[in-house]
């Protein structure tokens, strides 16, 4: 496991399901801003998701929790990676979690 994927790991989701992730930011740093998302295929070479995973990307912040928009549209049998990125002061984080869609 890399230091920047969140201790969860992997998640699953159908490609029917409709789920709004959180990243809870405690053990980095508090009070993030400036959110970022963005989704990987890593079954079809990295290729870049974001439009289609989160057609709405607006993220949101609440003390240190990171709410993403609704991920969908998934294609079962792929893996994806979620890319989460944030700000603290002058500094900038990044984070990652895989979802696993199996059917």
């Amino acid at each position: 496991m890399s230091i920047l994927e969140v201790q969860e790991g992997i998640q699953e989701q159908s490609a029917d399901e409709i789920i709004t992730y959180q990243v809870t930011t405690t053990n980095w740093v508090s009070s993030p801003t400036n959110t970022t998302v963005a989704a990987f295929d890593e079954s079809n070479n990295d290729k870049d998701v974001t439009s289609i995973v989160f057609p709405v990307n607006n993220p949101g912040e609440a003390g240190d929790v990171i709410t993403l928009s609704p991920a969908k549209s998934m294609t079962a049998g792929h893996v994806y990676r979620i890319e989460v990125k944030f700000v603290v002061g002058s500094n900038t984080y990044e984070c990652f979690f895989r979802v696993k869609c199996d059917y």
